[in-house]
């Protein structure tokens, strides 16, 4: 039998331990894996008093948040691991936070434990990567915002249906898809990265809804693929803080919200509806959660490689092909670019985040979800869309148009009344400031509505 604590005098034991860590007063937020009894627990409520302590088990027999009120996770929980870190520490600064494990549990429950560690770290490791991409494009994701409010014409309803959804990324092995998926484009829902606009273009693929989640300005290069063709787009699923055309305002909004207050606050007064998805970092992401939402039937990926390996980055032609031609020379062939392009990619580590998100979820999500192709072996299942997809059955998509009228201006109104109420005030606070003012521990509400208002200017008419 294994002791996860001391027989004698627990508690002193972990006090012990935590003075041998040499923690420091800036952590916020301590994360506990498999404390076991928790003695760890109010050593640390002693002598850090204002800091969150978050508590996950390896084990289903303990239960840490009845006998100390801390937020405690086990494998018995309602909600997946990831899922309960997002809720209990999402907007926290990953310097802020520190991990620390009881390693009797290792001992206690081997894999268990290990698993419960690694989940762990991907996690902080995609936190901290959202809060650096939070701190460069924040402000503009607020202007993209309101921009795109300001081009709503008409937002998209939907009613759930039963049919089979093709989901189209850039990677590679979309191109080895195409001729199937071409075969079967009338049978199936098609939810199309923007980025795979031109590939699909090629392959003769007029897909039914266009998803775009990034506020970069370079994503506006894949998107004016919409405008360049004869199709039949039913509409854009979009985030509002995207960066999109102008033209975009001819097409109507499937409105991607990331269950923000402030988000909501504004769709809410302004009666746009909205599907709630939050933000994942990467589109694909994105674009399976809509799916499982718009459909009860089969989800296939195609083009979802998460992951580089070779010269060819993207399935062909890419938007950003012309970049790589425009600039060849003797000096600096294409073939040098696109090995250069390899090496950035894969030294940046985005992949593998993503990697190991899908790895997590997809133990948890229902077992409907194909890859085309192999693509990646976090893709446990593959299949071949012809020996699936019925032909003699149409898809069905129930999509419906809501006329948009009140925009910007009473968006704008709505959240600057809501930061004068005490009720609503400190948790937009919370959540603005670190858009428009990265870095800063505390602003002030006068200063963030002066930050919305310029943020919004030009796009009040």
């Amino acid at each position: 039998m294994v002791q996860l604590h001391s027989r004698y005098n627990p508690q002193a034991e972990a006090a012990r331990y935590i003075d041998a860590l040499n923690l420091n007063c800036n952590f916020e937020c301590f994360i506990l894996i498999e404390p076991g009894l928790g003695f760890l627990i109010p050593v640390l409520q002693e002598r850090f008093k204002n800091c969150k302590i978050v508590a996950l088990h390896a084990g289903a027999g303990f239960n840490t948040a009845k006998d100390y009120s801390v937020p405690a996770w086990n494998p018995g929980s309602a909600l997946t691991l990831q899922d309960f870190l997002e809720t209990e520490i999402c907007g926290m600064e990953t310097s802020k936070l520190r991990v620390i494990e009881w390693r009797p549990g290792l001992n206690a429950y081997g894999d268990a434990y290990i698993n419960i560690l690694s989940q762990t770290v991907e996690f902080i490791k995609r936190l901290d990567a959202g809060h650096r991409t939070t701190a460069v494009f924040g402000k503009k994701w607020v202007k993209n915002f309101f921009k795109n409010l300001s081009f709503l014409q008409n937002a998209l309803l939907y009613k759930r249906t039963d049919s089979p959804i093709i989901i189209t990324g850039a990677g590679p092995s979309l191109e080895a898809a195409l001729p199937e998926i071409l075969q079967i484009k009338d049978n199936a829902l098609i939810i199309a990265a923007s980025s795979s606009l031109m590939a699909l273009n090629k392959g003769g693929i007029t897909p039914d809804i266009v998803i775009n989640t990034d506020g970069g300005s370079w994503a506006l290069q894949h998107l004016y693929q919409c405008f360049r063709a004869d199709n039949t787009l039913r509409g854009l699923a979009v985030s509002l803080f995207a960066a999109l055309p102008s033209q975009c305002s001819k097409l109507p909004f499937l409105v991607l919200n990331e269950g923000s207050l402030w988000q909501n606050l504004i769709l809410k007064e302004l009666v746009i509806p909205s599907v709630v998805i939050p933000q994942r970092g990467t589109v694909a992401a994105s674009a399976l959660e809509l799916a499982l939402i718009l459909s009860t039937g089969n989800i296939y990926l195609a083009g979802v490689d998460l992951s580089v390996k070779g010269l060819s980055t993207h399935s062909r032609p890419y938007g950003f092909d012309h970049l790589l031609f425009g600039c060849a020379s003797r000096f600096s062939p294409v073939y040098s670019q696109k090995f250069w392009r390899y090496n950035t990619l894969k030294a940046a580590g985005s992949h593998d985040i993503y990697a190991a998100w899908f790895k997590n979820q997809l133990r948890h999500w229902p077992k409907r979800i194909f890859s085309l192709g192999n693509s990646h072996s976090v893709f446990e299942n593959t299949a071949s869309l012809s020996a699936c997809i019925s032909r003699s059955k149409p898809k069905n998509i129930f999509l419906k148009e809501i006329p948009v009228t009140q925009k910007t201006v009473r968006g704008v109104k709505v959240l600057l009344h809501c930061l004068e109420n005490t009720q609503f005030s400190q948790s937009l606070n919370d959540e603005i400031s670190p858009l428009l003012f990265p870095g800063e521990k505390k602003v002030s509400n006068g200063e963030l509505k002066k930050a919305i208002i310029d943020c919004s200017e030009g796009y009040v008419p």
